[in-house]
């Protein structure tokens, strides 16, 4: 079950209509700019920089995103990476999602040694545990457990941690 607050959208126009009740445009333009300068920007470190001292992020040691990555625009403050995770080209990080008659919010909290494939979204409210592997163009719309092998839209899971470490030991074995 992700983990979500919810809040009304108040009269008849869908809940984006009113986005800047919510979060101030100031804060989404320059989110905007400092996400579209580290999409494009090789250097890991700059990027990891710029996503813990520009918007707040969360972000552990050693943390590699890869090109065009896309943390949340709005509530970038919502995301928690931990160390030595790759996150894949083209993935996108949502902490807020706005439906037709309200707007969520949800802390995503991606834990440590986790891999993530590429053209993957991960939406509000989730949490990925350590050592787990995101298949690419996942869409991960609830809770993977720590080491275990997830993939597919909608995701499920491939493997438990166990069957996994048993798969890769017999793998090794040969």
């Amino acid at each position: 079950m992700r983990r979500l607050d919810r809040y009304d959208a108040h009269d008849d126009a869908n809940s984006l209509w009113h986005m800047y009740r919510t979060v101030s445009f100031v804060k989404v333009a320059k989110n905007f700019i400092v996400i579209e300068l580290s999409r494009i920007t090789p250097f890991l470190s700059w990027k990891n920089w710029m996503y813990r001292h520009l918007l707040g992020m969360n972000v552990g040691r050693r943390v590699s995103f890869a090109l065009k990555v896309v943390p949340d625009f709005m509530f970038p403050e919502k995301i928690t990476v931990g160390d030595d995770t790759i996150i894949g080209y083209n993935t996108t990080i949502l902490a807020h999602e706005y439906l037709r008659d309200e707007y969520r919010l949800g802390p995503v909290v991606i834990g440590n040694d986790v891999m993530i494939g590429a053209n993957s979204t991960i939406l509000p409210g989730v949490t990925i545990g350590d050592g787990a592997v995101v298949s690419a163009m996942t869409l991960v719309h609830k809770d993977v457990p720590a080491g275990a092998f997830v993939g597919g839209n909608p995701m499920r899971i491939i493997y438990t941690k166990e069957e996994r470490e048993k798969r890769e030991a017999s793998e090794n074995g040969r």
